[in-house]
């Protein structure tokens, strides 16, 4: 098996605060691990992305490394030496805000302390502190009822830097957050860290958005899924790069967004593509972490594939990924999944970060229902081999009935178990439209649809 090298992000100085050693991660009875073989080193005085698609494990990972979880295989080093049980020098903040509603926010902050042995007066002296340097003067007696969405995150993050943790942890911070809130929390954040101004060493933040780990992170770490796994790390832009859009902010972006929507492809290869410019023809494929039969469906609803082409065929065949997610007010992760299904049916074509209808895609779009189905049903058998599988065992079958239980047992080869759960709804989603076969979630069977599987 390949492994990756990390010449394009060398190791930053300082000490080791935290590392992770071929870390693997199973849940339940999974053949298929969610983490495979982790290896990451957070440093002092540095800011750590890891960005990746939902399901790649990156909240898992931050789950083991907080010692929330324990690694299945591999182990987690404080200060070179094993942690047992949770890191104290940790704090946490999460995507959901989690304060109580019967406290104030000078009680929710305070609220971090009250295990410690902290005296009274200095828990309040720090907890003043800490609500302070978040912006919340003010709003010390204010009830969690009253504060706005990016208020309350802004209590989040006072009540994790008040017990001053050594690394701060963040797990998709800004992600339920309105656009403009999120940017101006980003943005003093990063005001923050490079001032030198959170009692904190280090920070490691999980995030989906590619422009967030780009405008903050020292460092980032791209995510692969299925299993989890790092595929390549990148330095980060110095700091007069990442709020403008620079050329080498754009360059970094687009090789990001290569890596995850190509990933098949080897990394290095993509990045050194789009950051150095290397020709094409020097891209090679990379040998996959493990043997997989069968492409992964992306997470996209009947309604979003279609109604995506309809919309791209109404404004003129092609659109930018970034124009697309603010025009239909949809998150940049969510996009690219839509745009890679229809990519990998055939109806579009991804190129750089536009989205092109294909002429089959073209053809597609204007049609009324059944037609569109019947062009649907051609796309899927000719570009998915698990749905011509499917299909062939419906065929073959004396009943031609399925079993689900041994769908879902030979996806289960390739995919862990609740991504081979995911795969398998999405499969009966997109064959129920094509009507290539019905499915009976009671008991459990897929009959083959007889009157449409031969139109």
């Amino acid at each position: 098996m390949a492994t990756t090298s990390r010449a394009l992000a060398p190791k930053p100085p300082g000490t080791v605060l935290l590392a992770a050693e071929g870390v693997r991660k199973f849940f339940s009875n999974d053949t298929a691990p969610v983490l495979e073989r982790i290896d990451l080193e957070l440093r002092e005085n540095e800011f750590v992305a890891l960005l990746g698609p939902s399901g790649s494990g990156k909240s898992t990972l931050l789950r083991i490394l907080a010692g929330l979880l324990q690694p299945s295989e591999g182990r987690v080093l404080a200060h070179g030496a094993p942690l047992h049980g949770p890191n104290r020098q940790v704090a946490i903040v999460f995507q959901q805000f989690a304060l109580f509603p019967w406290l104030t926010v000078f009680q929710n902050v305070e609220l971090g302390l009250l295990a410690t042995d902290v005296p009274e007066a200095e828990r309040r002296e720090r907890a003043l502190r800490a609500i302070d340097l978040i912006g919340l003067d003010g709003f010390e007696e204010a009830f969690p009822k009253e504060l706005s969405g990016g208020m309350k995150q802004r209590v989040g993050f006072a009540r994790a830097l008040v017990v001053q943790p050594e690394i701060l942890f963040m797990d998709e911070p800004f992600s339920a957050l309105d656009v403009l809130t999120a940017e101006t929390l980003r943005g003093e954040l990063r005001d923050m860290w490079s001032d030198s101004a959170m009692p904190t060493k280090s920070v490691l933040m999980v995030t989906h958005n590619i422009d967030e780990a780009v405008s903050m992170a020292d460092r980032i770490l791209v995510f692969g899924a299925n299993p989890g796994r790092v595929r390549v790390e990148l330095k980060g832009l110095r700091a007069a790069e990442r709020r403008d859009k620079s050329p080498a902010r754009s360059r970094l972006v687009d090789a990001i967004y290569q890596v995850i929507t190509n990933p098949e492809e080897d990394a290095e290869q993509l990045v050194e593509q789009y950051i150095a410019r290397t020709p094409a023809r020097q891209r090679r494929k990379a040998e996959p972490m493990r043997p997989r039969r069968y492409q992964a469906l992306p997470d996209v609803s009947i309604d979003d594939l279609t109604g995506f082409v309809q919309y791209l065929w109404g404004i003129g065949n092609s659109g930018t990924l970034s124009d697309l997610a603010r025009d239909l007010q949809m998150r940049g992760e969510v996009l690219i999944r839509i745009a890679e299904a229809t990519d990998l049916l055939g109806f579009a074509d991804i190129q750089e970060r536009s989205v092109y209808l294909t002429p089959l895609g073209q053809r597609f779009a204007p049609l009324e229902l059944d037609a569109q189905k019947t062009l649907f049903r051609h796309a899927v058998l000719d570009h998915l081999s698990l749905m011509r599988e499917i299909v062939h065992r419906l065929e073959s079958s004396a009943t031609h009935v399925l079993l689900a239980e041994e769908v879902l047992a030979e996806l289960e080869t390739s995919f862990t178990r609740a991504e081979a759960r995911r795969q398998f709804e999405t499969l009966i989603d997109w064959g129920r439209y094509a009507e290539l076969f019905s499915y009976d979630d009671v008991e459990g069977e897929l009959r083959l649809d007889e009157e449409h599987f031969n139109a």
